[in-house]
């Protein structure tokens, strides 16, 4: 059956929107036309302002984002995938005696339910729930830092945080994302949070990054790190595959949940 252009620049802005992304080869295998003309849909559909062009593909126009969802939100959505991703980067935790930075964030506090009860690590957070969870483990040595308390995300920030973290020197840090782009790296909307995302990374020996592919192919206000900075990055089966491969190519390693 014939589908109009019309009917199908629709049906993309559509899916655009509900998938959060969607490469240019994607498209044109889903609807049978060239990659020439899935351009040229797109390219109409950003000037009618319904999808923002990214390299290899689209996203929706508002996915360049400046605020973020309460926690309580963000704690149930996509919760399947995020218990997957938890449980496949509980694997990179170090051997016995190691140590770990927890940034906040819902998928990094899902590791933590992954941690044997008698689990022997030195395990530093700016995350409040995180912190919380901790506790209870006897073997673990934790370090809440410092800093002032951000409401809608529970994390430490500020001056006192990025003085502490500056002297810190870990393993594995396991850290969330708002938004993952091949070009633009890590992203998050708010400055604070950003300056201690960025701390956090650097004072690490591996850095494994944890985020549902929703993410992947957004961008928020602020970078905190290059995609460089990863060497690992746990996602789920919904990722791309343009962007799997894209990230492959870089040297990181991309786990599927």
């Amino acid at each position: 059956m014939r589908v109009y252009a019309e009917e199908r620049q629709r049906a993309i802005a559509d899916l655009i929107g509900r998938r959060g992304r969607m490469s240019v080869a994607a498209l044109a295998d889903r609807y049978g036309v060239t990659t020439e003309t899935v351009r040229r849909d797109l390219a109409l559909l950003e000037r009618l302002g319904h999808v923002r062009r990214v390299h290899g593909g689209a996203i929706p126009f508002a996915a360049l984002t400046v605020t973020e969802p309460e926690l309580a939100d963000r704690e149930h959505s996509r919760a399947d995938q995020k218990d997957r991703i938890a449980a496949a980067a509980a694997a990179y935790l170090p051997p016995s005696g190691g140590s770990v930075v927890f940034d906040a964030g819902t998928t990094t506090g899902r590791i933590v339910s992954a941690l044997p009860t008698d689990t022997d690590l030195t395990i530093v957070t700016n995350s409040v729930p995180v912190a919380a969870r901790l506790a209870a483990l006897p073997s673990v040595q934790l370090h809440l830092i410092g800093g002032r308390v951000r409401g809608v995300t529970q994390a430490t920030v500020g001056a006192d945080a990025l003085q502490f973290l500056d002297t810190l020197h870990v393993d594995v840090a396991f850290v969330g994302t708002n938004a993952l782009t091949v070009e633009h790296g890590l992203s998050t909307p708010d400055a604070d949070e950003a300056a201690v995302k960025r701390s956090i990374v650097r004072c690490a020996e591996r850095v494994v990054v944890v985020t549902d592919s929703s993410k992947v192919g957004r961008r928020n206000l602020l970078r905190f790190a290059p995609i460089s900075a990863v060497d690992v990055l746990v996602t789920d089966s919904e990722i791309e595959e343009t962007d799997h491969k894209q990230l492959a190519e870089l040297g990181i390693e991309v786990v599927i949940a």
